[in-house]
C-alpha cells in the first residue's frame, strides 16, 4: 500500500515536471490581464522588489504568475523581463474593478483559472487579451476613469450637529456638489493637489473630462453617494484632494474662492480625504482601439462581455469592505474632525515661504507616477 502511494506521488511530480517542459517549450506573448482587487491591507499596487514587510498586489500577482507556469521563476524578481507594466499604481488602500497590466507570457491552457486558482478571492484576473508587441500599458492609456464612495453626511454643513446614521443628502447640497465638482473640468495647474510640485512644473497640468456626484442610496442604514472623475491622467493624491477640497466648501470650513485660488501659483492648504473609498474603475485605450482594435489581429481593448463580472465582484468585495470599515474605523467621521485645523486663509508671506519650499522639493523629484494615488 505503502509503495502504491509512493508510486502515485512520484506520478503526480512526474506529470508537473512535464508540465513544466511543455511550459518551458511555449513562446512567451504579449497580452493584458483585466484586474479587480479590494485594496484594503495592502500598500498600493506596485511592487517594492526588496521590501517584504510592506505587501502589495503586484506581490500577489507575480506569485500567481510563476506558480502557474505563465512566467519562469527569475521574471518574478526581475519584471522588466517579461515587460511588466500597469496602468495606474493605485495607492495604499485603494482598490481597482478595472485595473489593466501588460507583460509577457507564456500562453498555457486554462490560464485565467490557473493565475486566480494562485490568488487570493479578493484579488480576481477577470480577462485576457492578446496585445501588440510593443504595447505598453501606461503609456497607451488615453484617460482613467475612477470612483470615490463615500457616506453623505461628510456633506452636512459643520454648524449642524447630524447624527451620522440619519443624515440624508437634499438636492440642494447635491446640486452645489455637482457644480462644485463641475468646476474642475478642463485644464488646471494641479500642483496644490499633489506633494513635491512646484507650481511651474509643466507637470502639474492635468486635463479633466468629467466629474459629479451621483443619486444618494441607503446600504445598512447609513446613506452613500459616488463620485465619479474622468481624466487623462492623475498625480499622487490628486483625487482625494480634490474631493476634500469640495468637502471643506460643501461643509463650511472654506470659501468657493479657493477653488480658484488653488490653481494659482499660491500654495494652498488642500486636504486629502480618506483613501479607503476610491476605486479605479476603467481605463480607456481609445486611439490604440481605433489603429489596432479591428486589425484582423487584434481585439479592441473593451470589456463588455466582463461588465458582468465586474459588478459582481464591486458587489463581493469592493463596496462591502469601504461600507464595513467606514462603520467599524470611522474613516471619514474621523477625517471630517481634521479639517478645523486647516488654515484656509494663509497670509501672503506664509505663501512666499511655502512657494520657496515647494521649489526646492519640486527641484528634488524626479519620477511622475499616473493613477491616483500613484496611487
Amino acid at each position: 500500500e505503502e509503495n502504491g502511494h509512493q508510486n502515485k506521488r512520484l506520478k503526480s511530480d512526474a506529470d508537473e515536471e512535464d508540465a513544466e517542459d511543455q511550459n518551458k517549450k511555449l513562446p512567451k506573448r504579449k497580452i493584458v490581464l483585466l484586474m479587480a482587487y479590494s485594496g484594503k491591507g495592502y500598500h498600493g499596487m506596485q511592487r517594492n522588489v526588496g521590501s517584504s514587510q510592506f505587501k502589495t498586489i503586484e506581490d500577489d500577482l507575480v506569485s500567481a504568475l510563476v506558480q502557474s507556469g505563465c512566467i519562469p521563476e527569475n521574471h518574478g524578481e526581475d519584471m522588466k523581463k517579461m515587460s511588466f507594466q500597469r496602468c495606474a499604481r493605485t495607492d495604499k488602500g485603494v482598490s481597482a474593478a478595472g485595473q489593466i497590466v501588460s507583460l509577457k507570457v507564456r500562453l498555457i491552457d486554462d490560464i485565467l483559472e490557473k493565475i486566480n486558482n494562485h490568488l487570493p478571492s479578493h484579488i480576481r484576473i477577470l480577462g485576457l487579451k492578446r496585445v501588440t508587441g510593443g504595447f505598453n500599458s501606461k503609456n497607451k492609456c488615453d484617460a482613467r476613469t475612477y470612483s470615490y464612495m463615500l457616506p453623505t453626511f461628510a456633506f452636512a454643513h459643520k454648524d449642524h450637529d447630524v447624527q451620522e446614521e440619519l443624515y440624508r443628502l437634499d438636492s440642494e447640497t447635491l446640486e452645489r456638489v455637482n457644480k462644485l465638482l463641475a468646476c474642475y473640468k478642463g485644464t488646471h495647474n494641479f500642483h496644490n493637489f499633489t506633494s513635491q510640485k512646484g507650481p511651474r512644473d509643466p507637470s502639474a497640468k492635468r486635463y479633466i473630462m468629467e466629474m459629479y456626484c451621483g443619486v444618494p442610496f441607503v446600504r445598512e442604514n447609513m446613506e452613500f453617494a459616488v463620485i465619479k472623475v474622468k481624466g487623462q491622467s492623475f498625480m499622487m493624491h490628486q483625487i482625494r484632494k480634490m474631493i476634500g477640497l469640495v468637502i471643506a466648501i460643501v461643509k463650511g470650513y472654506a470659501a468657493e474662492s479657493i477653488m480658484e485660488r488653488s490653481w494659482g501659483e499660491e500654495k494652498v492648504d488642500v486636504p486629502k480625504a480618506p483613501g479607503l473609498g476610491l476605486v479605479l474603475e476603467k481605463v480607456h485605450f481609445e486611439k490604440y482601439n481605433r489603429r489596432f482594435g479591428n486589425d484582423g489581429l487584434h481585439e479592441p481593448l473593451e470589456w463588455a462581455e466582463e461588465e458582468e463580472k465586474i459588478a459582481v465582484f464591486k458587489e463581493q468585495y469592493i463596496y462591502p469592505t469601504i461600507i464595513n470599515t467606514e462603520r467599524e474605523e470611522k474613516s471619514m467621521a474621523n477625517w471630517l474632525n481634521t479639517l478645523p485645523i486647516h488654515d484656509f486663509n494663509s497670509s501672503a508671506v506664509e505663501m512666499q515661504t511655502n512657494n520657496k519650499n515647494s521649489k526646492k522639493s519640486s527641484d528634488l523629484e524626479g519620477s511622475d507616477g499616473c493613477g491616483d494615488d500613484s496611487d
